[in-house]
């Protein structure tokens, strides 16, 4: 990637999750609830730091230093060092896009940014203090350099602190530990692997998050292999314990012995590293089921790990919007109560997302704009309630057990609709959805809830289900506004395929592409793309009058072909046929390159913190929604 793409962009949107209403409408208890547990999910930040990249939290740090050094008076920072506003305003709005992502690569793309200010003005800034001046000596090279580029396998041009270390392994290595792994019941999800040359000898160290320290004690051999694997927990030890003792606090306050009962599953499983653990924890969860405060915490989603099995750290901490829970309830309770999940949606993310400047959408007909706008939130919200409840709520895994029996009738397979014919495949002892599908895995499955939620659009009676008021838009409007949107989402994606590497830097991204690629292939023009050479523009038709001839059974096929495959295991058809179906060659290509020019700076979102006053109550501060608010509400957190 050229040091231009690379480049932070001006001017990023901020947008403000604000949260202030619902918490003053909650009780004493339920804030100290709430607070402990989000000051717990704070500290999780500095492991997400560590999985990102090796300087990512040195960058965290002089941020915040010089946040700390200058008391938020940025523009007496400047004077002081010799540095212009207008330089001072490149470094600030670096730093915002950094927290706002938590480390020096897009959340969403996993393309690294670095900043605009000249290092030497950056030094300037830094020499404030002795502390920061030494934090920017370490990390100046990694913060403003153009490789590696991106997150991924390691090499020349991608890093991955799933994998960390000088000596770099290949994906069959990682394959081959991770077997060994699954065989001796040790759970990927909290893991990372180092390798070491050492002597002319291959140790794997399997690196096990937990706060108890236990090295060397377990190794394991590797078949038709000299090389060693060995287990060592105490990875993120440090960034752990404050989660673990904020976690504690909140079950003084928690609602319920259910509650309780969660918070300790968490603790045991990052006290121990024991996945297990964790999984209760989710059993747990589940059954909880009309919290007022809910929260999600553990290593959860893979969508980083360039093999698609080791997760990132997340904690979620979210007050229950009781109407809008009352409504989904109402429509779904059925599905709860038969199949056993919950899930969570940030309203307040979403609305502050809708609240950006939105007056020219991305890649749609100034002619449609004012139909889209006025839909668009509401297709939008829909689309993610059915993809959260329907898309990622179904499915069966068609498996074989440790006792030799079967989900299934073995003697009488299922018929698939794919191929008319029995199964063949299917999960076997130990196997596990990402584990077969590795670095396929998180994309189909978002993919395929992506299409739930497609294909359900037009279902009259169930738009009619939300309420929404028919005297501004009827629901052929939603519908017709839901296929622009996954037209323009598949063109959007393309910013998010990283070219030096030949891959996705996005699991949503690759799923928005296949969709995309669904709908200009049904035919007859049903999504067509139009290229204005001279405006170096792109725009995306749909063809209203053929919603559910051609655009309907598109989604269909494509949602179909991704619920067989991940139902039966079936990841060799599977990867043949998403691979082609989101290869970015030809005309894909050069679109990616229109797209990329005409990229837009995207929204960083400032959240708010929570204090424990002098009487013990606790008290909100909400920032402002600027690049300077960003800044002052991670300082403010002192984690």
């Amino acid at each position: 990637m050229s040091k231009e793409e690379l480049l932070a962009p001006r001017h990023p949107p901020v947008g403000q999750m604000a949260v202030g209403h619902a918490f003053e409408t909650r009780s004493a208890r339920e804030q100290l609830y709430a607070h402990h547990l989000s000051r717990a999910a704070w500290h999780g930040a500095r492991v997400v730091l560590r999985q990102v990249s090796l300087e990512s939290p040195s960058i965290f740090d002089l941020i915040i230093g010089l946040f700390m050094a200058s008391q938020g008076d940025w523009l007496s920072l400047a004077s002081e060092t010799n540095v212009s506003a207008e330089n001072l305003e490149l470094w600030l709005e670096y730093a915002a896009i950094f927290l706002g992502n938590i480390g020096n690569y897009y959340g969403r793309g996993d393309q690294k940014f670095i900043p605009r200010i000249d290092p030497n003005d950056l030094e300037k800034l830094s020499g404030v203090s002795s502390s920061t001046a030494q934090i920017y000596d370490r990390v100046r090279g990694p913060l403003f350099s153009l490789r590696p580029s991106s997150l991924g396998f390691p090499s020349e041009i991608a890093q991955s602190s799933y994998y960390p270390g000088h000596d770099r392994i290949t994906p069959e290595k990682i394959e081959c530990v991770s077997t060994v792994l699954e065989a001796k019941g040790i759970y990927p999800e909290n893991t990372r692997i180092r390798k070491i040359l050492a002597n002319g000898e291959t140790v794997y160290r399997v690196l096990q998050a937990s706060t108890e320290t236990e090295l060397g004690e377990r190794q394991y051999s590797i078949a038709n292999s000299k090389a060693a694997i060995i287990v060592d927990k105490g990875d993120h030890a440090a960034e752990l314990e404050p989660v673990c003792d904020c976690l504690v606090k909140a079950r003084e306050h928690a609602m319920n012995s259910q509650q309780q009962a969660v918070i300790d599953q968490y603790l045991i499983s990052f006290r121990t590293g024991e996945v297990e653990a964790f999984k209760e924890s989710q059993r747990l969860w589940v059954k909880d089921l009309q919290p007022t405060v809910e929260n999600a915490f553990g290593f959860v989603e893979p969508y980083r790990d360039p093999y698609g099995t080791r997760a990132e750290f997340e904690g979620i901490v979210a007050f229950v919007n009781a109407e809008e829970t009352e409504v989904l309830t109402r429509l779904f309770n059925d599905i709860r109560q038969d199949v056993g999940f919950k899930n969570v949606m940030i309203s307040n993310q979403i609305a502050a997302q809708y609240s950006a400047d939105r007056t020219n959408p991305a890649f749609i007909d100034p002619s449609e704009a004012d139909l889209y706008l006025t839909t668009d939130y509401d297709g939008f919200y829909i689309r993610v309630v059915l993809y959260e409840l329907l898309g990622h709520g179904t499915s069966k895994l068609l498996s074989e057990y440790n006792d030799g029996t079967y989900n299934f009738d073995i003697a009488n397979p299922p018929v698939s609709p794919l191929t008319g014919k029995p199964i063949t495949t299917w999960y076997k002892t130990g196997q596990s959805w990402t584990g077969v599908f590795g670095d396929l895995a998180t994309s189909l499955d978002e993919c395929r809830a992506e299409c739930v939620g497609a294909y359900l659009m037009d279902d009259e009676k169930l738009l009619r289900m939300f309420g929404f008021d028919e005297s501004k838009m009827t629901p052929a409007d939603i519908t017709y506004t839901v296929y622009l949107q996954v037209g323009t989402a598949g063109l959007r994606a393309l910013e998010n395929y990283i070219e030096d590497d030949q891959k996705w830097g996005q699991a949503h991204s690759r799923g928005h592409f296949a969709m995309f690629r669904m709908l200009l292939d049904a035919g007859d023009d049903f999504l067509r793309v139009k290229h204005d050479a001279k405006k170096d523009t792109l725009t995306v038709y749909i063809d209203r009058s053929k919603l559910l001839t051609h655009g309907k059974p598109a989604i269909g096929m494509l949602l179909l072909r991704l619920h067989i495959y991940r139902c039966t295991a079936d990841v060799v058809a599977c990867r043949e046929y998403f691979e082609d179906l989101t290869r970015v060659n030809g005309v894909f290509a050069d679109w990616r390159k229109i797209v990329i020019r005409n990229k837009r700076p995207r929204q960083i979102l400032v959240q708010a913190n929570t204090f424990l006053g002098e009487d013990g109550n606790v008290i909100l501060k909400e920032y402002e929604p600027t690049v300077r608010g960003m800044i002052q509400s991670w300082a403010e957190r002192r984690i």
